[in-house]
Order: structure tokens, then C-alpha cells, then sequence
């Protein structure tokens, strides 16, 4: 999952970061307005978490103007204010949650969570292809009653390959929503990470039909003939 955060506050973004990526999310940081609203208008985020009170262009604003762009990624607004008028202007902007600071880092992460599963209203904690389990939750990878251990890295490439299950993503696409933006990857990154994600989803399980297949010329994608 990729979250993008926009806050001026780099003591908060940088904390709200380092607690994401434990859970195994992919996230970038904008510091002010108008580099939040380029990121978020020009990257595939799943949610953007968003200070009202932001340099060059406050979070109102940008919500606008993205919402205009017909940007309908998932808003969650961060702010010192509390007032009943606040949020209210905030979701008349178009955002989807408020979330009033100081808050716990715990409460932060089940809003994220809720807010990444509204465009999908049916997907669930658990996602299932073929014999193969992710738990977006726990982290647990079961193939036929086995856990298969992941790092993080790997994880995140299951796991957004198993939300597109029979699709066919591209390099670009992984690179997008596996890496952060600023991220610098080779090109046979990307290569490199499917050969371990099938080195322990799909050799070990002979007789099976593998998981993980290469369309040439265009990129990935799991499950299917």
C-alpha cells in the first residue's frame, strides 16, 4: 500500500513514516503544499494523509484542487484544530476523514487502513488467489497450509500483485507502488525481487501451477493460465 504524507512538521511526517513502513507500507513526504499537490496529482497514492496548515498552499486547497483534477484518492486530514466548523469545511473540500491532533499513532494507522479499502468495499483483510493467503493484518503468507517467511520489500510486491489478481502489471507500475519516489531503483530491480518472491511462492511447491507469471513485454502478474 503507498501513502502519500503532506505536513510541514518534519518531526511529525518523519515519525508517521517510520511508523507506516513498520507495517510494511510504501510512503513518500511532501513538506508543503504545492510539492503535496504535484506528488498527489501525478502518483497512484491508495491514501494521502494531509496537515491543514501547510506552506504555499493550505491542505484545504489542495483537497480542492485535486478533487477538481477528478483526484479521488482517499483524504485524510491531519490538524490542530478541533472545531466542529473545521472538519466541516475540510470535508466540504472533499476530504474523507479528519483526525485532530495530538492523536495515537494506532488510531492514524486503523483510519489509514479503513480509508484504502473504501474504493474496494469488498475487500477484506485476507486476500486469497489459488491456494496462496496474505493477511494485510497480520502479515501472514500461507500456500497450502504452509507460512512462507517475506521481508518487507517482497511483502509489499505480494501484496500489490495480489490486489490486481489476473491482471498484468508493468515494471513502472511495481516501481510505483513497491518503492518510495524518491527511491532509487536499477532496472532489473524489479526482476530481481519477482525471482525471490518465486523462490519462496513457487519452487518450493512442485507440481503446483506457479503463481507468478512473466508476460513479455509488458510485465507481471499472478494467478491465471
Amino acid at each position: 500500500m503507498r501513502v502519500l504524507i503532506v505536513e510541514d512538521e518534519h518531526k511529525i511526517a518523519t515519525s508517521i513514516k517510520k511508523g507506516l513502513e513498520q507495517e510494511s507500507f510504501v510512503v513518500d513526504i511532501a513538506f508543503d503544499g504545492e510539492d503535496g499537490y504535484n506528488l498527489a496529482s501525478t502518483e497512484d497514492y491508495d491514501v494521502v494523509i494531509l496537515d491543514i496548515m501547510l506552506p504555499k498552499m493550505d491542505g484545504i486547497a489542495l483537497t480542492q484542487k485535486l478533487r477538481s483534477d477528478s483526484i479521488h484518492t482517499p483524504v485524510l486530514m491531519l490538524t490542530a484544530k478541533g472545531q466542529l466548523q473545521d472538519k466541516i469545511e475540510g470535508f466540504n473540500a472533499g476530504a474523507d476523514d479528519y483526525l485532530p491532533k495530538p492523536f495515537a499513532f494506532e488510531e492514524l494507522l486503523a483510519r489509514v487502513r479503513a480509508l484504502s479499502k473504501r474504493p474496494q468495499k469488498l475487500v477484506s483483510e485476507e486476500l486469497k488467489l489459488d491456494g496462496l493467503s496474505l493477511n494485510t493484518k497480520t502479515f501472514e503468507v500461507v500456500r497450502e497450509q504452509q507460512f512462507i517467511n517475506l521481508s518487507q520489500k517482497e511483502y509489499a510486491l505480494l501484496e500489490y500483485l495480489m490486489r490486481h489478481p489476473n491482471q498484468i502489471v508493468s515494471k513502472d507500475q511495481i516501481i510505483q507502488h513497491v518503492w518510495e519516489y524518491d527511491a532509487d531503483i536499477l532496472p532489473n530491480t524489479v526482476e530481481v525481487y519477482i525471482g525471490y518472491l518465486r523462490s519462496k511462492i513457487d519452487k518450493p511447491f512442485t507440481g503446483k501451477q506457479p503463481m507468478i507469471k512473466t508476460v513479455r513485454g509488458f510485465g507481471y502478474k499472478i494467478g491465471g493460465k
